[in-house]
């Protein structure tokens, strides 16, 4: 369109000169008869006369439709100077104005004089806004150059501030600084974990340029929603009841952790054990961010070595019938695992190093026959691998168990905590595809939600350590795990963490 008007100035300036020079001999300048009433562009600017020599003019555009030509360039560049300092110099200090981003101008060789509307033409920019700030795009590609998002800011020392306050939610400052630098985090002396790494997924480039006013994001905290959520505005919450926990309400919200419960409502929870007030509204909605801030970590734990156990038969014990000749201990070892972290969620992790710190004791039995009894040893161990306390005893009201899950192996086996016989495998509504193992010593346990039904019909028995089934989430589950508790006498819920089981694990 721009080619096209500019060629028709130039058509009607050649068509009308013509005209008058096969009339009568051209002089240097020419007026046009204000009968004619020749006008071009939106504001209708007229032709008053013409040139024998082409002279440059300055058209401008508005969304490719021509506004009208620019008598003095100056007049409206002092108009962008005078209106920044009167309505935008206190809040976007030490920047400037510009025209909007679909005005432009042009310059061509014309033979035309046309009337000065650079006043109209100022009045026309004032009355529909059409002038740009100077500000800071922010845009995020991937390696090919692929635009995932681009956004404005006042300037880049808000986005700085803002995007550490992001990263803050997934690394420790002092942490990050040192990783940035080129530097390495202290190394580990006992159990917990590290970052020995950390990157934002996509490229992320910052330049100056014009913008109109309302795209432009003007605050830290309206900048750092942004880089959480996006344009997404959809939002969940949910009411504390009384005993809700942080990590209980997690659990109760899409099987968020108690981590990322606290990183959404950090205006209101600083520590994943704060005591949460009844009627408090917490928002449930997990970050759906416009950038992946990956953490590599290195992670110690201490696990359990599992005992193994030695079945004698002796011919002087009736059937059924079982000795404990040396009691049965679990060792313990330190497990060097490396682990990647996407935005707040652990998505994977690898075994690096291990060293034996105690041995484990075997145990010897002796039995009235030589198959394995189904008889409890009275010691249990955890139901899965790598095993992590996602929802602990309590964690909401009427939580009598403790929600395990596998760290690294999400739908992961499930194991038999201590010898027994299958005595329930079923469903139900709640907690999905279960187990019941009598232990036939007073105490039976119990194994929720699994993926799929076990494939031990009841009658089996199964050793402790024996695989019954797959992690889950059938039932009312929102992410795998197994809903785990021992049941004592006259079906009591008992804590497995009440020195049953050696809770050092990742609670």
């Amino acid at each position: 369109m721009k080619k096209y008007l500019t060629l028709t100035l130039a058509l009607i300036s050649a068509i009308i000169v013509t005209l008058i020079t096969n009339k009568v001999s051209i002089p240097k300048t020419t007026q046009v008869d204000a009968s004619q009433n020749i006008t071009i562009g939106a504001l209708n600017q007229h032709i008053i006369g013409h040139v024998s020599t082409p002279k440059e003019t300055t058209c401008l555009y508005y969304q490719d439709h021509l506004l009208g030509t620019i008598t003095d360039s100056s007049m409206i560049q002092q108009f962008l100077k005078d209106l920044y300092k009167k309505d935008y110099q206190q809040t976007f200090e030490n920047s400037e104005l510009s025209l909007a981003s679909d005005m432009y101008t042009t310059t061509i060789q014309d033979y035309n004089l046309y009337e000065n509307i650079d006043q109209q033409l100022i009045d026309y920019i004032k009355a529909n806004d059409l002038v740009a700030i100077k500000a800071t795009a922010v845009e995020l590609s991937d390696d090919k150059g692929n635009v995932y998002a681009k956004f404005y800011v006042k300037n880049e020392e808000l986005y700085t501030k803002a995007l550490q306050t992001y990263l803050s939610y997934y690394i420790d400052t002092q942490d990050f600084n040192l990783l940035n630098n080129g530097h390495e985090t202290p190394p580990l002396k006992t159990y917990g974990s590290r970052p020995i790494g950390v990157s934002i997924a996509q490229n992320i480039t910052l330049e100056e340029t014009f913008v109109s006013k309302e795209d432009v994001k003007m605050s830290e905290e309206e900048i750092l929603e942004y880089i959480k959520y996006g344009d997404n505005k959809d939002r969940t919450y949910y009411t504390v009841v009384q005993n809700d926990t942080v990590a209980g309400v997690g659990m109760k919200n899409f099987g968020l952790t108690a981590t990322q419960v606290m990183n959404i409502n950090r205006d209101k929870i600083q520590s994943v054990d704060q005591v949460l007030e009844e009627g408090m509204e917490l928002c449930t909605t997990y970050f759906t961010p416009i950038m992946d801030v990956i953490i590599t970590k290195e992670h110690m734990k201490k696990e359990p070595i599992y005992f193994e156990a030695i079945y004698q038969q002796d011919d002087t014990l009736r059937a059924g019938v079982t000795e404990i000749i040396q009691q049965g201990i679990d060792g313990s070892k330190n497990s060097l695992y490396e682990e990647k972290w996407i935005n707040g969620i652990l998505v994977s992790g690898k075994l690096m190093s291990s060293i034996d710190t105690m041995q484990p004791t075997t145990e010897i039995m002796k039995v009235g026959t030589i198959e394995i009894p189904g008889f409890g040893t009275g010691t249990y161990r955890w139901p899965t691998d790598n095993p992590n306390i996602i929802n602990g005893w309590l964690g909401y009201p009427g939580h009598l168990a403790i929600d395990v899950q596998d760290s690294y192996n999400h739908y992961g086996p499930v194991y038999a905590s201590d010898r027994g016989v299958i005595e329930e495998n079923s469903y139900h509504p709640i907690s999905g595809n279960y187990v019941f193992i009598n232990h036939n010593n007073g105490y039976r346990t119990y194994y929720g939600h699994m993926s799929v039904p076990s494939p031990l019909p009841v009658g089996t028995i199964v050793d402790k350590g024996d695989i019954i089934g797959t992690l889950g989430m059938t039932g009312l589950a929102s992410t795998p795990h197994t809903h785990f508790y021992i049941e004592g006498e006259n079906g009591i819920h008992i804590n497995p963490c009440d020195g049953y089981i050696k809770c050092f694990g990742d609670k």
